[in-house]
Parts: C-alpha cells; sequence; structure tokens
C-alpha cells in the first residue's frame, strides 16, 4: 500500500535522493534547492522529512539534481536551465543548521548540460569530468570529450538535443571496467540511439562497444535510460525508453567476440500515454520504475520465465490502479 512521504511544495521541478534514502534534494523553479531530512530513519511514521537548508543555488530554473556517491559525504550536483551545472557540499558541525557552500561550478557556453551522473571506481569519481580524490571535492579535471556515435573517426557539426541520459554501470568490482550508458533526443539520428561506452585503460580512451538497438530503430530519439544494479545475473539488465516504449535489454560479455558485450533486446514494454520522462532501478535491480507526461508512475517487474508485465501504477495523486 502506498503512502506520502513528502510533500515538496509550489515550483518544486525536481528532486533526488540520497545513498540511503535518508535526505532529499529538490530543485526550484526559481534557481532554489531544499534539503530535507527524514525524521526518523526507523520510524514508520508518515509525517514529511522535514527541511533542514534552502538556498538560491541559480538565476534560473534547476533542471535536475544529484547526490554525490557516499564516498563523497553530503555533496550534490545541479543542473540549471541555462546548461550551466554546480556542485555544492554540505559544511559545518551544526547539525540543525547546516550550510551549503559551492565547490565548482561549470560554465561552457558552446555545450550546455543536458544531464549528469557520477560513477564511483577504485582510483576516481567519474562524470565525464574525473575527480581523483574524493575529499577534494571542488578539484575536477575534464577526462575525455566525444560524440555519441559508433564511427569515431568522423566528426559531426553542431546538434540540436532537447535531452541525454546517461546511466553508469553501477558494479564497483576491482578490475572492472568503466562503462555507461548515453542516448540523446536530438536531429540527428546517429546520435540518438543509446551505446554503451567502456574506458580502454590500454589507450587511455573511451570507446563504443555496443548500441542498444535493433535495425530501424537506431535513430529513435532516447527519452531516458536506466542500468540495474546486478546481484548474480550473468548478463546486465538496461531499460531505454524511446517513443516506441520502454525496451528492455540483456547485456552479455562474450569471449567469443573479443570481450565486446553482446546485447539482446527482450521484451518492449507498452510506457505511458505519451513521453516517458524518467527510469528508475530499485536496489536489487528486480523492479523498474518508470514516469511519463501522463502522470503516472509505473512499476514494472519479470516472472520467473522472464516475461516482462506491469506490476502495479500510481497516479500523481497517489491512488493505486
Amino acid at each position: 500500500m502506498e503512502r506520502e512521504v513528502a510533500r515538496l511544495g509550489k515550483g518544486a521541478i525536481c528532486c533526488g535522493w540520497n545513498y540511503c534514502g535518508l535526505r532529499l534534494a529538490v530543485g526550484f523553479v526559481d534557481g532554489s534547492i531544499s534539503i530535507h531530512d527524514s525524521l526518523d530513519s526507523g520510524s514508520s511514521s508518515s509525517a514529511s522529512p522535514s527541511s533542514s537548508s534552502k538556498w538560491k543555488a541559480h538565476a534560473g530554473s534547476v533542471l535536475n539534481v544529484v547526490w554525490a556517491p557516499p564516498e563523497c559525504g553530503d555533496a550534490i550536483a545541479c543542473i540549471c536551465n541555462d546548461g550551466t551545472f554546480s556542485l555544492w557540499e554540505e559544511t559545518g558541525e551544526d547539525t540543525e543548521h547546516p550550510t551549503w557552500k559551492l565547490c565548482k561550478l561549470f560554465e561552457d557556453s558552446s555545450s550546455p548540460v543536458l544531464d549528469l551522473q557520477f560513477g564511483v571506481f577504485s582510483t576516481s569519481l567519474k562524470m565525464v569530468y574525473e575527480l581523483l580524490d574524493p575529499l577534494e571535492f571542488n578539484k575536477w579535471q575534464l577526462q575525455a570529450d566525444f560524440q555519441n556515435v559508433l564511427d569515431s573517426v568522423s566528426r559531426f557539426g553542431k546538434v540540436s538535443c532537447s535531452s541525454a541520459s546517461i546511466a553508469w554501470n553501477p558494479q564497483r568490482g576491482e578490475g572492472q571496467q568503466c562503462s555507461f550508458v548515453l542516448g540523446f533526443s536530438s536531429d540527428l539520428p546517429q546520435f540518438n540511439s543509446s551505446k554503451i561506452w567502456e574506458f580502454d585503460e590500454a589507450h587511455q580512451r573511451w570507446i563504443p562497444v555496443a548500441e542498444l538497438a535493433l535495425p530501424g530503430d537506431d535513430g529513435d530519439m532516447v527519452h531516458a535510460v536506466a542500468w540495474a544494479p546486478n546481484i548474480g545475473r550473468p548478463f546486465e539488465v538496461i531499460a531505454v525508453a524511446t517513443c516506441k516504449g520502454i525496451a528492455i535489454w540483456h547485456v552479455v560479455l562474450d569471449p567469443e567476440s573479443n570481450g565486446r558485450p553482446t546485447a539482446e533486446k527482450v521484451a518492449l514494454l507498452p510506457g505511458h500515454d505519451g513521453e516517458v520522462w524518467q527510469l528508475e532501478w530499485d536496489m536489487g535491480g528486480m523492479t523498474l520504475a518508470s514516469t511519463g507526461s501522463d502522470g503516472m508512475v509505473r512499476l514494472w517487474q519479470s516472472n520467473i520465465n522472464g516475461i516482462w508485465h506491469e506490476h502495479a501504477s500510481l497516479d500523481c495523486s497517489g491512488a493505486q490502479s
């Protein structure tokens, strides 16, 4: 049975939970950010989290807010509608009235930021930019700059993109290659299809190792991607939302293909009555949540035979279908 855990208030347009689900960051249309803390992590009370901080982060609307991994302490990144993004860190020892300081502002008028996600690995924290020491959160350096195309030699001209979605492989094992999936909604078909990128240690570069699109679908605009946590599966599970629905992909590391992943589309979920806005997996990688322009939140699961189905749906007022 669902219950309301927070009411974000007028002007809220995005939010994100921290790693343990006890703190909520909210972005507002006026450029403000607020932090809400759970009243009691062990309580079953339906009381909403209390607001501990609120400040003006940007002059324009905050489009997305993402918590940094717990290795970095309490820190967030947020994207503004002018294409810039900023990193903020909680400071001070006053737990009742914590303060947040700006660590770094990323500005590039030629390339507006559309999405960001953190990925943590044994030696660094990566976000296309790289942070070698998680304790020095203001010292970032650009690690790579590339276009989302399979042909790494050709360079394409200016592309008009309305949105982008990126998801890191959540596995963090020693010796495991860094990888993420990236898709765009743009006016250039070669850019749009979701591609898995992997870091080639030998040549110190990012290379595309798989494309998550069938022939005829590779130009479809991608609205959202999500990489499922893997607990004991012999394959990875990635969800990709396009105008045709939500595709579920199984990605297997095939030794017969020079270590390159092989991808198989195993399901196409009907999605929503309109564009899918966001996809999120639960911590076990077994349930997929989706939300879209129809105002619905839908939960998806597969049965023991691998058949995917809608497990539950919620409308924006909290009523269950």
